[in-house]
Order: structure tokens, then sequence, then C-alpha cells
């Protein structure tokens, strides 16, 4: 790669800004929808952010359950996927992932059917400001904090301790303790490089957050507690 690289360095700078010209367009549009009278209507929110294997995924389910809200998670990318007709699995690949300029550019040469990271987050952006509109929702993880006013919603970072995290993950996925580490460290570093990268924001800042919670100390429904009493507040 790094040869060819070398050899066609007039492609790849074309291809470059034709990826920004591309994202650039997108935000424009962006910038229209998110208009004041579309913020107008956004409704309260709680955007939960989470270290690997911490429980962001049940902590979000239980907050929904006490505030009668839908949870958005997982399920964010088949939004995105019915929305603009894009492949499922394709997105998951971008999906809080460590993007790269080979996999962006070269990548999406290649194969059109691949979806670049920059494509990924403007279509996340139009979702969530779609259902940020509709209702009130719990959103778990993808930045969905810097998409919507902070004045309008709770922002929450659940932490624990690197031990607590493994095992729940080498648990509930049937990996050894090391296999369990690894991916723990390997999620964090592609969630950490995702926000980064088009946030502009370290996601482990605790200045971010409106509660940092540790789920190990206050267990899963205490710490959705906790959320559910601060936001009410």
């Amino acid at each position: 790669m790094r040869e060819q690289v070398r050899e066609e360095p007039k492609i790849l700078a074309a291809a470059e800004r034709q990826m920004r010209a591309w994202a650039k367009s997108n935000e424009s549009a962006m910038s229209v929808d998110d208009s004041i009278a579309v913020e107008a209507r956004l409704k309260p929110f709680v955007a939960i952010s989470r270290e690997a294997g911490a429980g962001g995924s049940p902590v979000g389910r239980i907050v929904g359950e006490m505030l009668g809200w839908e949870v958005l998670d997982r399920d964010i990318i088949d939004r995105v996927a019915q929305r603009y007709k894009l492949s499922r699995p394709l997105l998951e690949m971008v999906d809080e992932t460590q993007a790269n300029w080979a996999f962006d550019i070269l990548g999406t040469w290649l194969d059109p059917k691949l979806i670049p990271h920059e494509k990924y987050v403007i279509h996340l952006s139009h979702v969530v400001l779609a259902a940020a509109c509709q209702a009130s929702a719990v959103y778990v993880g993808r930045g969905v904090q810097f998409l919507l006013p902070k004045d309008r919603g709770l922002s929450v970072r659940i932490i624990a301790s690197e031990a607590y995290r493994a095992l729940r993950i080498a648990q509930r996925e049937n990996l050894t303790q090391k296999q369990a580490k690894l991916k723990m460290h390997d999620v964090d570093n592609g969630r950490r490089a995702f926000v980064h990268r088009f946030f502009h924001h370290n996601i482990d800042d605790p200045h971010l957050y409106d509660l940092v919670l540790n789920v190990e100390r206050l267990g899963l429904t205490e710490t959705a507690e906790c959320i559910v009493a601060a936001f009410q507040r």
C-alpha cells in the first residue's frame, strides 16, 4: 500500500479533495436542516457516553424505562441504514471505530459499497436530529451529546475499573480475560478516536459531562436512578 501511495500521489490528492468537497456539500445541507426553527423543536434528552464493558447499554435501557422514553443505542445504525438504504454490516465497520485515510479514500474507490466515516457521521447527525425533533430519548454513545444543544439534555459518562469491565466482557462474550482486555482496549480506542476526529473532544475528559458515575460502585439500577434524579432536577 505504501509503495502505491508513493507512485500515485496525484491520485490520492485528488481523492482527498473529492472527499472533502463531498463532506463540505453535505455539511451545508445539514446546516440548513439544523436551522433555528429545527433547534426550537428539539426535545429533552439524556446522552450516555461509556467505557467499554461498563454497562452503558443496560443503564441506558433502565433509564429509558424509568422515564418512559425510547432508547437509541445500536439500533440507531438501523435507522441510518433504512433512511439512506445502506448496508448495516458496512455501517458497523465505521460505527465508533478508528478512521484511516486508506479505508475512507482508497477503500471506497476500490469498493463503492464501502461507507467512509465522514459520510456515516453526516448521516448519523441527520438521523439524530430527526429523532430529537420527534420525541425525548436516551442516546447511548456515538457522540450524540455533541450533536444536540447542551442546555436541552443531560450528558453522562459511565465508568468502571478495567478489571470489572474485562470481566463483564469475558462473561458476556465467552472470552478469556486476556481476550476480553484486548477487545476492551480496542473498543475504547475506537470510540476515543471517533469522538476526537469528528467532534474534536477527548472522550475521557470529565469536564464534558454533567455526571460521571462509577457503575462498579453503584450498580446498574442505582446508576440509572442517579441519572433520572439528576435529569428531573
